[in-house]
Order: structure tokens, then sequence, then C-alpha cells
């Protein structure tokens, strides 16, 4: 685990760099600009290592901003997902809903779908729509072959 490190989660790249950090919350109906300003608020307030990628999960939606050199800026998020296609099978399997869902609970889905694509051998193209961004981001690339990183319980 890094020093200071306080992310939910993060991924380094198969060349042991960091490539993306996580932040996981439960709450739903979250607009961009309140991300936005939740991010910067975390980073305001922080010594966190800096990564190309930067992932806020939400149960309804994911926030990607992508190639966040300025980061302790106002940026939107490169990319607003709808979440329900990546988490919903996940969901299915553990028998909750997007609003019943702990934030552990939130963590571990979103851990296990990361480790899916780090260890994927599956080409690109085959990914589901819904995923798409992933390709387009370059973030597909930069996790395959790379390893997750949970945050360190005090």
């Amino acid at each position: 685990m890094r020093p200071n490190a306080r992310w939910d989660l993060s991924v380094d790249n198969r060349n042991g760099q960091l490539t993306l950090v996580v932040e996981i919350k439960r709450k739903t109906n979250v607009s961009p600009e309140w991300a936005t300003k939740l991010r910067r608020n975390i980073l305001a307030h922080g010594t966190f290592p800096k990564a190309p990628y930067f992932l806020m999960v939400f149960p309804d939606k994911f926030y990607l901003w992508s190639k966040a050199e300025a980061y302790h800026d106002q940026s939107e998020p490169t990319y607003t997902i709808d979440a329900s296609p990546i988490l919903q099978p996940y969901l299915e399997r553990a028998g909750v809903t997007a609003d019943q869902i702990s934030g552990a609970s939130l963590e571990l889905i979103v851990a296990t779908w990361l480790g899916e694509i780090i260890h994927s051998n599956q080409l690109p193209e085959s990914l589901d729509a819904s995923q798409q961004w992933l390709i387009e981001s370059g973030l597909y690339t930069a996790l395959v072959g790379g390893a997750l990183e949970y945050e360190a319980v005090a």
C-alpha cells in the first residue's frame, strides 16, 4: 500500500505505475456538478497520489475524469456513465438492489468488475456497448494486466 493513499480502490498498470484511483459513495442521483465539487474537495484536503484516471462510483452513475492533469480544478467529468448495465449483473447475483447496497458491498462489486478488466483476455471490441467509454478513454488498455489495490483499513 502506498503511503498517504486513501482512495477506496486504485489500480497500477502493468508497469507498476498508479493509473486509476476510485472513490466509491452510496449516494444516488448525484449531478456531475456535485461530483465535481466532491472531487475538488477530496483533492484539496489530502495528499493523494495523482493518477491519469479518476473514477467516482455511485450506485446509479460513474463519473470518469481522464488524463486529469489539472487535479485541483473544477473540470467536469470526461465521461458520465449509467452504472446500471455494469453493476446490475453483480447486484442480481448478490440479491440486492442499487439503493439497498452497503458501501462495503458496492466496493467489493466495483473491485470485482475492475478485476475482470485487469485479468481480461477478451478483445476490447467484444465489450458491451455500455462499456464503450472504457475503450474511448484508453482506460481499458491502461488497466489490462495491472494490479488492484484496496484502501488500507486503519
